[in-house]
């Protein structure tokens, strides 16, 4: 019988050699990186967009003072378009404003107008041309 208290391979058989140095690897050369920026190959597009707020609808760059929403006809320069409306707040803008404009969805000459932007994920592709193109793409 064995002096082992334990009769599996390895324990406690002898003592162990010292290990020596691993050989070093070169390193790569990189830029120093601020442990704030994002990591820009892993993160997916994303992008600006304006949108109408009563029917969803992207709007182009620019908000010009008569423009209207192509989908639903609302005024794109009016309150409820603006980033800084807030139905919490007084007179409902976030900006200190001295009279309540009212309706809040009828174009106005403010000059504290700014489109709200919303950061948006892009997701999906380009549109196939044909059906019977998007067809053949899914067995692709």
């Amino acid at each position: 019988m064995s002096d082992r208290k334990y009769r599996q391979r390895g324990y406690q058989d002898e003592p162990r050699e010292p290990r020596g140095p691993k050989p070093e690897k070169p390193k790569e050369e990189r830029g120093r990186r601020d442990p704030r920026d994002f990591r820009v190959t892993r993160m997916p597009g994303f992008t600006q967009v304006i949108r109408c707020t009563r029917c969803g609808n992207t709007v182009g760059e620019e908000v010009a003072f008569d423009s209207q929403c192509k989908r639903c006809g609302v005024d794109l320069r009016s309150c409820v378009q603006c980033e800084s409306f807030d139905p919490g707040a007084r007179f409902e803008c976030r900006q200190s404003i001295s009279a309540r404009v009212s309706p809040k969805d009828v174009r106005n000459s403010c000059e504290l107008f700014h489109p709200t932007v919303r950061v948006e994920r892009e997701t999906g592709s380009t549109a196939p041309t044909s059906a019977r193109k998007a067809f053949d793409d899914l067995f692709k």
